[in-house]
């Protein structure tokens, strides 16, 4: 838990879908076997550490929606609320900055797509990790950032405190 005048956000995207239905429109696509192993990987890494978020913004590809389904078998000590944006769906980083200003929650997890995840979580620290898997964001990668703000609408490019970076690769 973060201290008041603190926000903590968890930046994920989402784990690995599967291509094997090519008749399946992109919104459509399900995770596949190791995906789902990573976004349980990655709700155990949550929950080992305390990351827990009282909100979670989600799009609303299936995908994404599965993703959060599989972190969320993680032992949680309160359900966050979720809410599924279709904005978020191969969002720019502005989008993604635009929504994260509207959340609620102390610690709120956003779940998305790349390019767009990918910029937005390496906009937000001051110093972003040196771990070269950062800069791809593969499926599933997450990092969690402080933020020294009372609001999120507060909350600017370049002032988080990058606290933790993991891929969960599922294997």
């Amino acid at each position: 838990m973060t201290s008041p005048g603190y926000r903590r956000l968890i930046v994920t995207r989402h784990a690995k879908s599967d291509w094997d239905d090519p008749s399946l429109e992109d919104h459509d696509r399900p995770l596949n076997g190791r995906g789902r192993r990573s976004a349980q990987e990655l709700g155990d890494w949550l929950a080992s550490r305390g990351y827990e978020p009282e909100e979670v913004l989600c799009s609303t590809s299936l995908r994404t929606r599965e993703t959060w389904d599989e972190v969320a078998r993680m032992v949680l000590e309160v359900r966050p609320e979720i809410e599924y944006l279709p904005g978020l769906y191969h969002a720019t980083p502005e989008m993604l900055l635009r929504a994260l200003h509207g959340a609620k929650g102390q610690t709120v997890m956003m779940i998305g797509h790349n390019p767009g995840i990918a910029e937005f979580a390496a906009m937000l620290p001051a110093r972003p990790p040196l771990e070269p898997d950062f800069r791809r964001f593969p499926t599933c990668a997450t990092v969690v950032i402080d933020f020294a703000a009372p609001e999120w609408s507060e909350v600017k490019p370049g002032e988080g405190s990058l606290l933790d970076f993991v891929r969960p690769d599922g294997r």
